[in-house]
């Protein structure tokens, strides 16, 4: 009968000692891992993470600058393609130049270089003029192309700071390797080494791909605006063209027509002398 009791008893007493068991916190394993934020993983790239750093902050001022700066308004703008055609048909080229040097357009640069060497030089041919068009605008081109190529750069220089990152942290770990013995070779220090070489790697990756991925919208976003960037300037320099022509003067047929004194006829095609018939002499 005891033995019943004291069963029971136990049998109540398990749940009770179970469910305050659970309840009592337990302390923290040390060995287990703690998860780690993104700025702690970067904080282990070491010394190369600062180069890292500061080729992002290149990349991301470029590329935020680059949608500014590189849009259709900035090459060719419909507003002065209009005032450009009106004044061209009114032939006011002093006043199209002095309009062109106020816009900041590509175009704008390409016509006021081309307005200023025609009205500096009065009898310069329209060929002469088409090629000093052709000059500033392959300049405004090159001007364009030769913006984007320094996101080009970050993404190329960017992976490469990233390996020369993990050639120094495999460098570190292959020392703490051989300062150490076989048996206990400071993981710690060598898996410091290993993660230094891991996370510069994956950092320059990251800056590298995003970089060349913005370096070809804005790449092909350049190509698209050089061709429109032709085409205008070919627009406005066939309507130049026609209004030159306009201005030659052509005399009129009736003042073509010279009286017959004017001419100087030459003497093989003079008309031969008419000389007296003997006949009618000596008849008379």
């Amino acid at each position: 009968m005891k033995l019943c009791s004291l069963t029971g008893l136990f049998l109540l007493a398990l749940p009770t000692a179970t469910y305050a068991q659970e309840a009592t916190p337990t302390p923290a394993d040390p060995a287990a891992p703690a998860d780690l934020s993104l700025l702690e993983i970067v904080s282990q790239g070491g010394i190369m993470m600062y180069p890292l750093a500061l080729l992002s902050v290149a990349a991301v001022i470029l590329i935020f600058l680059f949608f500014i700066t590189i849009r259709r308004g900035t090459v060719v703008s419909d507003r002065f393609m209009r005032t450009a055609e009106s004044l061209i048909r009114k032939r006011d080229y002093l006043g199209l130049v002095n309009y062109a040097s106020r816009r900041g357009e590509c175009v704008a640069r390409i016509t006021q270089k081309s307005l200023d060497f025609a009205t500096k030089n009065s009898d310069a041919a329209f060929v002469e003029i088409r090629e000093v068009a052709e000059a500033e605008g392959s300049r405004q081109a090159g001007i364009l192309n030769q913006r984007i190529t320094y996101l080009s750069d970050v993404g190329t220089i960017a992976p490469m700071v990233g390996l020369l990152g993990t050639v120094i942290g495999m460098i570190r770990s292959f020392l703490e390797i051989s300062r150490g013995s076989f048996e206990g070779v400071r993981q710690m220090k060598l898996a410091s080494g290993v993660s230094e070489a891991l996370v510069t790697t994956a950092g320059g990756l990251v800056i590298g791909i995003i970089a060349m991925i913005f370096y070809s919208i804005f790449r092909g976003r350049v190509q698209r605006y050089i061709s429109e960037l032709e085409a205008a300037s070919t627009h406005l320099l066939a309507l130049m063209s026609s209004q030159f022509q306009r201005n030659t003067v052509i005399p009129p047929a009736s003042a073509a027509v010279l009286p017959p004194e004017a001419y100087d006829i030459p003497r093989s095609q003079q008309p031969a002398p008419i000389r007296p018939n003997p006949d009618d002499h000596y008849g008379a």
